[in-house]
């Protein structure tokens, strides 16, 4: 039996571990288990695939999963499918708080570039946090930066050592006050590359800087940039195509016409006109002529 936290996490989701059988009789189970690993790499991943992400590789992983669902084994005839559905009944049922199986890092310094290092990889925070200690919960697929108990950053672990994944937003407050260097930033080229910025952004920011100039253009930018805090990103992407379509690059009409947009979806659909659609009773005039009387006027 495994001890420590390992056979903490079996037992949390139902089932033990065991060594082999002892002697002849389990020397065949080792082998048995690499030859089934060898066999789906050599029929589902080679060649091996290319893929953007580990969540795009467990999407491709799953599918190949779906596949050999319908295999045969030496002839059997139920499918590897149908097989483990018999299995599936008699197993114990999957606790109701799944496992956190993710490493805490109790304490990480934040660099003066307002980023932490976590296993040889580089993730951006907000910048205000710079030169403070922060908590890290860092998964499989995903990393949480922590500070005061309050998730403050979110990315995809990195693949590659020495990498640097950095988030726009976190960096605006100091744009802000210098705006002159949002145009050969990192941040803004990764936000570029996974198109977060995007082209109504980038029609944004040439008709700011053409009628304000650049530095005044690029601040029009950061307090469009600073709206994403609060409002979705398609709320605020519709809000510039509607201030540009009216000749304004000013943040706070941006600002505006994002609100409208939101009060518009938020606004209960009532049914007018006459149609078969109509549920609302017709007018009466009787209450009006009722007035007319009492003032004298009829």
């Amino acid at each position: 039996m495994l001890r420590s936290g390992v056979d903490f996490k079996f037992r949390e989701y139902g089932f033990d571990s065991f060594f082999c059988l002892p002697g002849i009789k389990g020397s065949h189970e080792k082998g048995g288990v690499e030859g089934e690993v060898g066999r789906f790499r050599r029929r589902h991943l080679v060649p091996v695939p290319k893929v953007a992400s580990l969540a795009e590789l467990n999407v491709l992983v799953a599918a190949a999963d779906r596949i050999d669902d319908d295999r045969h084994v030496s002839r059997r005839p139920q499918s590897v499918g149908e097989m483990a559905g018999a299995e599936l009944v008699v197993m114990w049922p999957l606790p109701d708080e799944p496992f956190d199986s993710a490493a805490i890092l109790a304490s990480v310094k934040v660099d003066t570039k307002g980023r932490v290092c976590v296993r040889q990889s580089f993730y951006s925070v907000p910048v205000r946090l710079a030169r403070r200690r922060v908590s890290v919960r860092l998964g499989a697929a995903e990393l949480e930066v922590l500070y005061e108990g309050v998730v403050v950053a979110r990315h995809q672990r990195s693949l590659h050592k020495g990498t640097e994944d950095l988030v726009l937003d976190h960096y605006l407050d100091v744009l802000a006050r210098k705006p002159g260097a949002l145009p050969g930033s990192t941040a803004l080229a990764q936000a570029r590359a996974s198109g977060a910025f995007s082209a109504v952004h980038e029609r944004f920011w040439a008709e700011a800087r053409a009628r304000l100039g650049d530095r005044a253009g690029t601040t029009a930018l950061i307090g469009v940039l600073l709206l994403h805090r609060r409002l979705p990103a398609p709320v605020v992407s519709g809000a510039m195509e509607a201030a540009l379509a009216i000749g304004s690059v000013d943040p706070e009409v941006v600002a505006i016409e994002a609100r409208r947009a939101e009060a518009r979806a938020c606004a209960p659909v009532v049914p007018i006109g006459t149609g078969a659609h109509d549920v609302r009773p017709v007018p009466r005039l009787e209450g009006y002529d009722e007035l007319l009387v009492a003032g004298g006027l009829r």
